[in-house]
């Protein structure tokens, strides 16, 4: 029994240990880099470089035979910075290279052989970018190291930026390259890097709002909404030579700003000192500027209350008296029309048709410019890195509104019937009592109806809204529109104050139309579905009128 159990625990270990035998030997330890150093006197080097962690073997292939073969590779910066040596690849420089262009830069090039090289996180490393980039770029190294930007690099200033900053680390492409950090519309964002940084401003004490005051002015917005012909940072400040505006040498410099904006406008500051040029806000605002704000920052909100609280009280009343009390109005009354009351002649349709068109596309291509990311928007602009598609559509409504303005002024002069037409809607001392009596009357506070005349206060508010609002949106957009005569021989604070009042006042229109007149001629009960006294010239409102008070009985 012993022996029968010896024999099958000796059987067990000679087969582990035949097993074990049979196993391939284990992968030798790679050789330190000291046995290296044996031969090659790069592990000396390798010590004080980036690369001091990185074993011989993780890039050197067969290393462990010797003599070593030949038509062993090179290692490939690609085994272990894949991402970096694909963002080369796509770049201007890799593209020169597989052009045949012996001179293009590769990694060696720019950081030095790879057994010393240095750490790209190191001031060392920082300060030197400049002179690598100047051993092509010679010209604008010079540039650059005369401009602010260069001189704190110089001085150490590890937050100054460099050409990589502004360029790209490795993907660096052609400024006409949509996709390049330089492309004109991408600069805003570049320099925001660091002139949109709080921390950064308040360190170095630079104004805060660079970047927000540029995006709010008429460059910034076109800017962004495709237009690359309009000026961004570099096309005032420069590019490599930019220089703070205090120096006189500075293109920014007050003395120098005429010359600097005389570029794209000619004679821009010949009579006037242009001042400041970014879109300043708050407090740092012009003074004319920060009066056009508060003023429509009280007009619009007084204005539309206004609006809702009337038109919600005659929706309330009207509901009331003609379905809740009983008393409903037959929907034939209200759409019976009387044929002898035509309520706006022919040529009056004609011109509220083009009034209509022309505010509508000017309402849209407006706030297109001022909010380009937005889904009703995008689309619209998709031309415009090509064409300035919204600029000349907006232009052109404008004309034709222009335009309608004055044939109907012509046509008041040139026809009788349509000046007596236009008497009624000339203010009258009455209109003031009807407004006030008729607001109380929706709001509650009156019990009985008060007098409306055919042609009340609401027709007459509206009209002469429009004609004051199409005069301060001619005058302004025209100012704007030809904005290098304007620069030519008013301040520029004009302009400023002009686009503030062109933009609040397009708002204020715009929600006025939506709330107080889309009202009167869709939703108020007298009309609904629609007034068709623009189209055909009649209006069921004239019989509601009567109707409704009979069924009111207030």
């Amino acid at each position: 029994m012993r022996l029968g159990t010896l024999s099958f625990f000796t059987t067990c270990v000679l087969l582990l240990s035949g097993g074990a035998m049979a196993q391939p030997a284990a992968k030798a330890p790679a050789a330190p880099n000291s046995v290296c150093a044996g031969c090659h006197e790069q592990e000396a080097k390798l010590k004080a470089s980036a690369h001091a962690s990185v074993a011989c073997a993780t890039c050197h292939v067969k290393h462990e035979e010797y003599p070593h073969p030949e038509g062993v590779p090179k290692p490939q910066c690609a085994s272990c910075h894949e991402r970096t040596v694909d963002d080369y690849q796509h770049s201007e420089h890799a593209a020169q290279m597989r052009r045949g262009n012996g001179s293009a830069p590769e990694c060696s090039t720019c950081h030095g052989d790879v057994h010393e090289l240095k750490r790209a996180l190191t001031l060392e490393f920082h300060r030197s970018v400049p002179d690598t980039c100047g051993m092509c770029h010679a010209k604008e190294a010079e540039a650059f190291s005369r401009s602010v930007h260069g001189k704190a690099v110089a001085a150490g200033v590890r937050d100054a930026p460099v050409c990589s900053d502004c360029h790209g680390g490795h993907r660096v492409l052609r400024a006409k390259d949509p996709n390049s950090t330089v492309f004109p519309g991408s600069v805003p964002d570049t320099c925001g890097h660091c002139h949109g940084d709080l921390r950064l401003a308040r360190r170095f004490g630079l104004p805060p709002d660079r970047l927000n005051t540029f995006q709010q002015s008429f460059h910034g917005l076109a800017l962004k909404a495709g237009n690359q012909r309009v000026a961004d940072c570099a096309s005032c400040h420069g590019y490599h030579d930019i220089l703070p505006s205090s120096d006189p040498a500075s293109r920014t410099h007050p003395k120098n700003l005429a010359a600097t904006c005389g570029a794209c406008h000619p004679g821009a500051g010949s009579r006037f000192a242009l001042g400041p040029i970014h879109e300043v806000q708050g407090a740092q605002a012009p003074a004319p500027v920060r009066w056009a704000e508060w003023f429509y920052a009280l007009l619009i909100p007084g204005t539309l209350g206004f609006m809702m609280l009337h038109h919600a009280g005659d929706f309330i009343r009207k509901l009331w008296s003609m379905r809740f009390r009983g008393r409903h109005v037959p929907m034939q009354l209200l759409r019976r029309v009387e044929p002898h009351h035509e309520r706006m002649y022919r040529m009056e349709r004609i011109q509220h048709g083009l009034l209509a068109v022309s505010f509508i596309v000017l309402v849209y291509t407006g706030f297109a410019l001022h909010y380009p990311d937005t889904w009703w928007a995008s689309w619209f602009l998709r031309w415009e890195d090509r064409l300035p598609v919204r600029g000349t559509v907006h232009r052109i409504a404008g004309v034709v509104l222009i335009g309608t303005s004055i044939l109907h002024v012509i046509t008041l002069v040139v026809n009788r019937k349509l000046r007596e037409h236009w008497k009624e809607l000339l203010p009258r001392r009455q209109d003031v009592r009807e407004m006030v009596e008729g607001t109380l009357w929706r709001l509650g506070l009156l019990r009985q109806r008060p007098h409306r005349s055919p042609h009340s206060y609401i027709e007459k508010m509206e009209y002469w809204a429009v004609v004051w609002g199409t005069a301060i949106m001619a005058i302004t957009g025209l100012l704007l529109w030809f904005h290098n005569w304007s620069l030519s021989v008013m301040p520029k604070v004009v302009l400023d104050v002009s686009r503030v009042i062109h933009f609040y006042e397009a708002v204020l229109a715009t929600l006025s139309i939506l709330v107080w007149h889309f009202y009167m001629v869709i939703f108020d009960p007298a009309v609904y579905p629609l007034d068709t006294a623009f189209l055909k010239g009649y209006s069921p409102r004239a019989e509601y009128v009567d109707a409704e008070e009979a069924a009111a009985g207030d």
